[in-house]
Order: C-alpha cells, then sequence, then structure tokens
C-alpha cells in the first residue's frame, strides 16, 4: 500500500509540473531566439525570486513576533516551578493520619515547643562624663598629680 502510494504521488506531481511548465523546445531555434527565450526565462526567475524574497520576510517578521508574544506568556506565569517528588508514607504515617490521634497531636502542637526566653538588653545610663572621669580613667593617682600641681 505505501509502495503504491508512493508512486501516485510521484504521477500526480509529475503531471501538476507538466500542466504548470510546459517543455521547451529548443530545437530549429536560431542564437537570437535562444537568447531571447534565456532572457524571458531569467525575468521570470527575477519575478519568483523578488516574491520569495518577500515571503520570506514575511515568515521571519512573524517568527520574531511569535518569539517575543513567547517570551511576553512566559514572564506573566513566571518562573516554572519544580515537579514535586513523591514522598512514600510508611503504614504508621498512614494509619496515623487516618485515626483520632492526628487531631490530639494537632491540638499538642504548641505545648511541645519550647518556650524562649528573651534575655532584656541591659541599656547603660547615659551619665555626665566628666562626674565619672577618675572611674573612667583608670588613672587615679596621675590625675591627682595633674590636680596638685595646678
Amino acid at each position: 500500500m505505501l509502495v503504491t502510494e508512493i508512486k501516485e504521488r510521484k504521477l500526480e506531481k509529475e503531471r501538476v509540473v507538466s500542466a504548470c511548465f510546459p517543455a521547451l523546445t529548443l530545437s530549429g531555434l536560431s542564437a537570437e531566439e535562444l537568447k531571447d527565450l534565456c532572457r524571458e526565462l531569467n525575468s521570470k526567475i527575477d519575478v519568483v525570486d523578488e516574491a520569495r524574497y518577500d515571503i520570506e520576510v514575511k515568515v521571519d517578521k512573524n517568527l520574531i513576533e511569535l518569539q517575543t508574544l513567547n517570551q511576553k506568556i512566559n514572564g506573566l506565569k513566571g518562573a516554572k516551578r519544580p515537579n514535586l517528588k513523591r514522598v512514600k508514607k510508611t503504614t504508621d504515617d498512614m494509619l496515623g493520619a487516618c485515626g483520632d490521634t492526628s487531631k490530639l497531636m494537632k491540638a499538642d502542637f504548641k505545648v511541645n515547643l519550647k518556650t524562649v526566653k528573651k534575655e532584656e538588653e541591659k541599656k547603660e545610663e547615659v551619665n555626665d562624663w566628666r562626674k565619672n572621669v577618675e572611674a573612667m580613667s583608670g588613672m587615679e593617682g596621675r590625675k591627682k598629680k595633674f590636680n596638685a600641681g595646678q
């Protein structure tokens, strides 16, 4: 069946080509007639090339437009999320999820959490520096000598 279909396609193609493009009769033509025929064929080739070029430009423009639209669509959708992997559950997990114990576990969830004590930040009192000069300096003896000299 495939072989017959291929043969039928080939015959149809030959029939269409022979209908669109009649066979050239080059015998019995002079040099001038051959040159005129070549010029005529070249002009037809130029027309076909111009049409082909125009179609290629339209196709390229459409492809670029499609790419930009696809980029916009992907931008609106956002980043693709990876497929999630299946996690196998053990029989204990499945039984625990079905039973009433799961409700109890949810209720006890906050009870099982550890309490965290927040340490209060020690705030240093802002004092006048002139009052604590002796304590802050660490050089009590030298300060007394300095005061004694005045």
